[in-house]
């Protein structure tokens, strides 16, 4: 339990410091890789879409039910509106940053995978690693432009949300309940493109999970 507390108390200085090779050191001393770890990364990159779909979902649902709100309630309309969007934006902000973690690790497993095939001598086998090297990253490219479609339907939701809020918060009459029920439409749509691309992104990711786990080791 100690060696493995100062394992991670020395992943995160490393993280701190920013030095991947440490980074990757550390972990492959316990017997953890960059393949390993790019797994986790996209199983958390996956939790994550989870989350902000459900919360996307919510919120919509949160706006909608206080379209029906009368002109006495919007202070309150408004302060729950409020922590709807700020809810909203922690969850798409984590999902940008495990996309970002995906990405980084990835372009570090390639990398390596492609430098250690040349040292292979057996020209069967480099041959075998090679496609499976060539396999595993058409599968990411087709992962990662997933990830990134659904990641850029979050923003233009967030500032419909935002806008709303915003108005709310500076007209605190019914006028803005009217505005808020007008823009519902088109923000009802942009969440439903929002999750369609989450529920793909996710697909993708369960499938490039599948094949990375057949490609063999890199």
């Amino acid at each position: 339990m100690l060696n493995v507390r100062i394992l991670l108390l020395f992943l995160a200085l490393v993280l701190a410091a920013g030095c991947d090779t440490a980074y990757y050191g550390a972990w492959e001393k316990v017997g953890v890789h960059k393949r390993d770890i790019l797994r986790d990364r996209v199983e958390a990159a996956m939790a994550s879409q989870e989350d902000a779909k459900e919360e996307f979902r919510s919120a919509l649902e949160r706006f909608e039910s206080v379209a029906g709100t009368q002109s006495g309630d919007l202070k309150d309309a408004y302060t729950e509106l409020q922590a709807t969007y700020d809810d909203a934006e922690s969850r798409a902000e984590a999902v940008r940053s495990r996309i970002k973690a995906v990405d980084a690790v990835s372009g570090d497993l390639f990398k390596e995978w492609a430098a250690e095939i040349q040292q292979i001598s057996n020209t069967r086998m480099q041959a075998d690693s090679r496609r499976k090297l060539k396999t595993s990253q058409a599968a990411y490219q087709g992962l990662i432009l997933s990830m990134r479609r659904a990641e850029s339907r979050m923003q233009p939701v967030l500032t419909a949300f935002k806008d709303q809020v915003l108005y709310l918060k500076h007209n605190l009459n019914a006028q803005a309940i009217s505005s808020l029920r007008g823009e519902l439409k088109v923000i009802e749509g942009d969440v439903a493109r929002l999750v369609a691309e989450m529920e793909e992104s996710i697909r993708k990711s369960q499938i490039f999970l599948k094949e990375l786990s057949a490609s063999g080791s890199a």
